[in-house]
Order: structure tokens, then sequence, then C-alpha cells
């Protein structure tokens, strides 16, 4: 029979790449999720049933942060992240061969607006706010799962780029209709990390039993926004691109129902662990990751 790893969250852009590419490998994928021909999360006998014996269980639920913060919202953000894990891990507690290796994932967005010096796993300072506090809520959720038999793994996220979807796509088409200069100042710091490595960083994690506790999923070289999109810019032809300053950018998030923070906040973060680790990036730099995605 072939392994079997349960997929909880498995039905968004990076939940249906790492289905299709698990499958690849022979896996048997079991996915938890709101809709139907997933498991509910209601459901609580079917999920320690999916829990039994699969070799690692990956956790990617939560609802889109590409909302305006109001507090029904607010609070589907938070419960959708911190709930979900909370019944995951009751769940691990039931198996009687539990997973070995259980990976959630978290947001490098836990870290303060940097553009003074880069955040890692050590030294790397906790900001504030509702989405940091989200953050660090749900990983306290996840740590105080008592698990001795189920090796644990955060992975603090930066924004993942790929092909078909994430936040690529609004980036495109802003540089496609001439909007694609620089937003804000174009000085605060854009981490991110390819979807393919974020796949590839699961696969390690399951290669070195060793690893546990947080690690910074971020491409080592994280660049200004005005560098990102300099390099759209060039890859879609667009040689001139409207800037957008910050109170254009308030008035377009209103209409558009979502928040600034996601392109003004300063996110400088370094996969320290990874790298000392041995983990080696397949699209380390922003002109790899654009030219494989675009």
């Amino acid at each position: 029979m072939a392994k079997k790893i349960v997929l909880a969250g498995g039905t968004g852009f990076i939940g249906n790449y790492f289905r299709d590419k698990l499958m690849e490998l022979g896996y048997q994928v079991i996915v938890i999720a709101r809709k139907a021909p997933a498991i509910p999360w209601n459901k609580h006998h079917a999920i320690v049933d999916a829990l039994e014996g699969a070799e690692m269980v990956i956790n990617l639920a939560g609802k889109s942060v590409n909302c305006r913060y109001n507090e029904q919202n607010k609070q589907e953000i938070l419960h959708s992240r911190t709930g979900t894990t909370k019944l995951l891990g009751d769940a691990v507690k039931s198996c009687e061969k539990p997973p070995a290796l259980w990976i959630n994932a978290s947001t490098a967005t836990i870290y303060r607006h940097a553009d003074d010096r880069p955040m890692t796993e050590t030294d790397g300072e906790i900001g504030t706010g509702f989405s940091v506090d989200v953050a660090s809520k749900w990983e306290q959720s996840f740590f105080q799962c008592s698990l001795p038999a189920t090796r644990q793994v955060a992975l603090r996220i930066a924004i993942v780029l790929g092909p078909n979807g994430g936040v690529m796509t609004p980036y495109m088409n802003l540089v496609k209709f001439g909007l694609g200069g620089i937003q804000g100042n174009g000085k605060q710091m854009f981490s991110f990390i390819h979807i393919e490595d974020l796949f590839q960083i699961v696969l390690f994690m399951r290669d070195h039993p060793a690893l546990e506790g947080v690690f910074n999923c971020s491409a080592p070289h994280p660049v200004k926004n005005e560098h990102l999109m300099r390099v759209l810019r060039h890859h879609l032809n667009r040689p001139f691109g409207l800037p957008a300053p910050a109170p254009l950018l308030e008035i377009g998030a209103i209409f558009l129902r979502t928040e600034t923070e996601l392109i003004l906040k300063s996110r400088w973060v370094l996969p320290e662990r990874l790298l000392q680790a041995g983990y080696a990036f397949r699209y380390p730099t922003i002109e790899a990751t654009i030219q494989d995605v675009v």
C-alpha cells in the first residue's frame, strides 16, 4: 500500500500544489477541508482514522488574510488557524500509531516591520498588531500540543510565489496595466519563497528527523519592493510603471476589500536554520523565481 500523508486545508493555492506533487511521489493523500469530497473538520473519528499510521500531517488551514480586517473577518482568520490546529492536535493524541511528523504552517509576518536589519529565528523581533497576534496564537496553539511520538515543525512562511495563483496574479496584472511602479516608498523589504522550494522544504523536514521547532521559510536573498517591481516589469516587457503612493493604496485597498499591510509591511526574513541544516534553495533569488513563474 502507498504511504499516507494527511493534508489539512489542502484545497488552496499551496494545498493543491502539494497534493499533486505528493501524489506524483506515490503517496496516498487524504485532505481535510471545509467542503466535500475532503474530510470535514467536524468529523473527529474520520480525522483520527486518516491520521492513524500516516507518515506525516501537513496543516495549511486558515482563512485568507486578503480581506478587510473587520471584527468578523478577524475572528474567522484567528479561529480558522488556532481552532483547526487544536482539532488536529486532539486527533493526533487519539491515534494508536500517530504520524511521526506534523508540519504546521505559520507566517513570517510574525516579525516586526523591519527596514533596518534582517530577522532570523535566533534574533528576530516579534512585532505588534493584529497579524502578529494571530501568528503568535497560531504557533502557541501548535506547540501547546503535547505529542511525545510526533515531531513538530512550524514553518514561518514568507510570501509564496508560484504559477497559476497566489499573489503573483495581482502583481502581474498591475504591471500589465501600467501600474507596476513602486508601492509606497518602494524601500520596504519583500521576503518571498518559490512554491517549489516550500514543497522541497517539507520533504527536507521529512528526511531530517533531528529537525524540529520553528523555521523561517523564505528565500535567502530578499529584495526591496522597487527591485521586485523592476524585475516584474522586465519579464513582462513593460519598461514603465506608475507608482502607487501609500495614500492611494489605502483608498484602493478599501475598494479591493483588502489591507495595505500585505504590500507596505517591510518583511526582511532570512532562513538561518534551513541554511545551517544544509537545505539548498532551488530558487534563491527573485530573478530566478520570477523567470520560472512568469
